[in-house]
């Protein structure tokens, strides 16, 4: 048991997720940092124990996609620590292409992970968040915001998200719940390089569209040149973790709140398309 609040964070072995879980821990919480292989949790550990809190950092197995897992995690962090004061749903994947390329199954694998896995942790969460006036940060995308070429089901399970959160925030507010989006621009992390092996394979499988691909390629790596370090997004996790007023959608960075200006005064979708279309020539 502890007196410390308690966070769970999800998808915690690189990126986001591990500089998230070492500041909440730096910023003294008592955190519990899940994982789907806790064998990937070593540098996590070194990062915890380099920063000093290696003592609140405790590294748990949690599948999102896994319901039974999902239970287990939850009521071990209450059984284990006392109290569940705050959930931060980071797990995530990425997926390049176009539909006609990564077929309906690839749609069905992310939004698996992407948006159902948040629902389930969510529901498991909230009783316990609800029994102590807890919180429910999750870490979304720009993605979630505004369609990008050739991020088709990964914008859709972002997009899917956000209306799920969008809808419950009031909802669970009249129960003492403050619920949250963060959503990061690019951002430096092992969840861009996983992706990068891919892309020659897509771009020569890209029939019609292969020279929208290479455009696409080309423009994101330069995008890529000037992203957000994962530790300063973090910083913006934690802000909205520890506000007292949290509020529903936050950016991470200054071109991500440019562009997210653009498509909340966008209503016909014309601003979008005339940021998004120079991707592709």
């Amino acid at each position: 048991m502890t007196s410390l609040r308690t966070v769970l964070i999800t998808g915690t072995s690189s990126g986001i997720g591990l500089a998230t879980a070492v500041r909440a821990a730096e910023a003294g919480w008592n955190v519990v940092a899940t994982l789907r292989d806790t064998g990937r949790g070593d540098a996590l550990r070194a990062a915890a124990d380099a920063a000093g809190v290696g003592d609140r950092v405790h590294v748990a197995r949690l599948d999102v996609t896994d319901p039974e897992s999902v239970g287990e995690a939850v009521s071990g962090v209450v059984a284990d620590h006392g109290r569940l004061d705050a959930v931060i749903n980071n797990a995530g994947v990425g997926q390049l292409g176009t539909v006609e390329q990564i077929g309906v199954e690839a749609f069905r694998s992310v939004l698996e992970v992407n948006f159902f896995g948040v629902v389930e942790v969510t529901k498991a969460a909230l009783p316990h968040l609800r029994a102590v006036g807890g919180r429910l940060v999750t870490v979304s995308s720009l993605g979630g915001l505004i369609g990008q070429p050739f991020n088709e089901a990964y914008c859709a399970a972002k997009f899917a998200l956000e209306g799920f959160l969008e809808s419950l925030a009031p909802v669970a507010a009249t129960a003492g719940v403050q619920v949250s989006v963060v959503e990061p621009g690019p951002v430096a992390s092992e969840f861009v390089t996983r992706l990068e092996p891919s892309v020659p394979g897509l771009i020569e499988n890209a029939g019609p569209y292969e020279a929208a691909f290479k455009a696409y390629f080309a423009t994101t790596a330069g995008l890529f040149e000037q992203a957000q370090s994962a530790v300063d997004a973090a910083a913006v996790v934690i802000d909205v973790l520890t506000a007292e007023r949290p509020p529903f959608r936050v950016q991470t960075s200054g071109a991500a709140r440019e562009l997210a200006a653009i498509k909340l005064a966008d209503l016909d979708g014309s601003a979008v398309q005339a940021v998004t279309g120079p991707w592709l020539t």
